[in-house]
C-alpha cells in the first residue's frame, strides 16, 4: 500500500480503515486469513470479518445516521476519537456489545461496568473486551505488551530511518495494580518495509499514531487530544471496575475471615487469608448492570 495511490482508487474511509487494520492481520490476530492480493489496501472489502471492529463501526454509524459503517468519520472515531462518539448511546453500546460477544471468552465486559463509561473505541475493546485484563494480576508481562501493542498509541517523531521511526510516546504501565500511561519514552514503531507503508515518510517532529509495529496515520493536535480523551476515559472505566471488584472480593475475605474465628480452625483461617481473588469470578451473566 503506498501512500501516494492508497487514496485515488478507494473511498477514504475504507483506506483508513485499512491502515489501522493492516497491522494486526498482517500478523494472523483478526481479520480474514487470505486477504486479496491488493494487500492492505484491499483489507476494507473484508472489514465486516475484523469481527472485534465490525460491531463498533456500525454502533458510531447508527448513532451518526450514516449508512456507511466505513465512512471516513465513523473509521476516524473508533481508531482514534472524535465527536461522534458521544452520538452513541453507552448503556445501548454495552448490551450490544454483550450481545455480539457473548460467546467468547472476554476481559470485563460482563463486570458491573458503569455504562457512562462505555465507548465505541478501540482502547475499549483492548482494555474491556479482551481477556488480557484478567491475567494482570497473575503475571502482567504478557498482558500488558499485549495491550500495549494492541491499543492505538501516539508519539512524536524524533527521527526517521528507511524502515522505521524513533517516537516519543508514553507506554502503558502497571504499576500496585494501577493501569495507567506512563512517562513519555522512546520507541521503535515500522513505518516501510518491502514496499509497503502504510504513511508517507513520517517527519521529525509530526505526531503518528501506531498500531502494533506499524505507524498508522498522522495525527493533528484535535486528533491527538481525541485519542488521549479516549484512552483515559476507558482507563478510568477500567480502574473503577477493578476496585469494585477487589473491594468485593476483600469483603467477602472480611466475611470468611469473621465466621472463621467463630469456629474454624486456624489452618483452614490461614489457608482463606493467602488465597488470591481470581479475576475470572466476575459475572458471566450478559444482562446490562
Amino acid at each position: 500500500m503506498s501512500p501516494d495511490t492508497a487514496h485515488d482508487d478507494i473511498p477514504p474511509g475504507h483506506a483508513l480503515f485499512a491502515r489501522y487494520a493492516y497491522p494486526p492481520n498482517e500478523l494472523g490476530y483478526c481479520g480474514p486469513v487470505n486477504p486479496d492480493a491488493r494487500g492492505p489496501s484491499g483489507l476494507a472489502g473484508h472489514a465486516v470479518e475484523f469481527d472485534g471492529a465490525w460491531p463498533y463501526l456500525r454502533a458510531i454509524a447508527d448513532a451518526a445516521g450514516l449508512d456507511d459503517p466505513l465512512d471516513a468519520e465513523v473509521v476516524r472515531a473508533y481508531w482514534v476519537g472524535g465527536a461522534l462518539l458521544a452520538d452513541v448511546n453507552p448503556r445501548e453500546l454495552l448490551q450490544r456489545l454483550r450481545t455480539a460477544f457473548h460467546r467468547q471468552t472476554t476481559g470485563m465486559l460482563t463486570a458491573p461496568l458503569d455504562p457512562a463509561g462505555v465507548l465505541a473505541h478501540h482502547s475499549f475493546h483492548v482494555f474491556a473486551v479482551y481477556p488480557w485484563i484478567r491475567l494482570l494480576d497473575r503475571d502482567p508481562a504478557t498482558p500488558l505488551r499485549v495491550m500495549q501493542n494492541c491499543r492505538i498509541r501516539w508519539g512524536t517523531v524524533v527521527s526517521v530511518t528507511d524502515e522505521h521511526v524513533l517516537m516519543l510516546s508514553r507506554p502503558l504501565t502497571f504499576t500496585d495494580g494501577d493501569l495507567r500511561l506512563g512517562a513519555p519514552a522512546p520507541e521503535h514503531v515500522r513505518w516501510h518495509r518491502d514496499g509497503v507503508s502504510l504513511v508517507a515518510r513520517p517527519v521529525p517532529g509530526e505526531a503518528v499514531s501506531a498500531h502494533w509495529d506499524w505507524v498508522c496515520g498522522t495525527l493533528d493536535d484535535t486528533e491527538c487530544a481525541a485519542l488521549d480523551t479516549a484512552t483515559a476515559r476507558t482507563l478510568e472505566l477500567v480502574a473503577a471496575a477493578r476496585a469494585h471488584h477487589t473491594s468485593r472480593g476483600t469483603s467477602k475475605s472480611a466475611q470468611s475471615a469473621r465466621h472463621t474465628s467463630r469456629g474454624s480452625t486456624p489452618a483452614s483461617m490461614a489457608s482463606a487469608a493467602v488465597r488470591p481473588i481470581p479475576l475470572n469470578t466476575w459475572s458471566t451473566s450478559t444482562e446490562a448492570p
